[in-house]
């Protein structure tokens, strides 16, 4: 069972407070493309479940070619980067654009520390699937009681 910790959690609100509040005050907050910094969304969108050896987690990054992603793992902390190219070049006037192109990066904290030699990554339809297994000294183990 993985230990809650108070100050990680003050720590994690810190940041989310800091992503909701980052690009207010902006001249033009609401002409912000899909990647820049100061839009009010986060890619990749990712779906992060456990069990009781291993985290998944599923970043949806379509249109990004798998051998442009970097991943990098760090005990608790994961971070993914890559690049969107455009999936087509515009010609005379843009009067709509929505798709989002360039470069990107987001570092997730995950719940308990992991096994990086343990960890695999795999890119289908659009989904980047990686799959971490916890750390040993993290997991729980089972003692037997021994009758005196």
């Amino acid at each position: 069972m993985a230990s809650w910790g108070f100050f990680n959690e003050l720590d994690n609100l810190r940041r989310e407070m800091d992503e909701a509040f980052r690009g207010v005050g902006m001249v033009r907050p609401l002409a912000t493309t899909f990647l820049s910094p100061s839009s009010g969304r986060r890619f990749p969108l990712v779906n992060i479940s456990e069990d009781e050896g291993e985290i998944c987690l599923d970043a949806l990054v379509p249109g990004v070619d798998p051998k442009e992603l970097q991943l990098s793992l760090l005990r608790e902390t994961i971070s993914i980067a890559g690049a969107r190219k455009s999936p087509v070049d515009a010609k005379g006037v843009v009067h709509r654009s929505e798709l989002g192109s360039g470069r990107f990066s987001r570092t997730i904290d995950l719940p308990t520390e992991i096994d990086p030699d343990r960890t695999t990554a795999e890119y289908r339809d659009g989904v980047l699937r990686i799959t971490m297994h916890k750390a040993e000294h993290v997991m729980p183990r089972r003692i037997d009681v021994k009758v005196a």
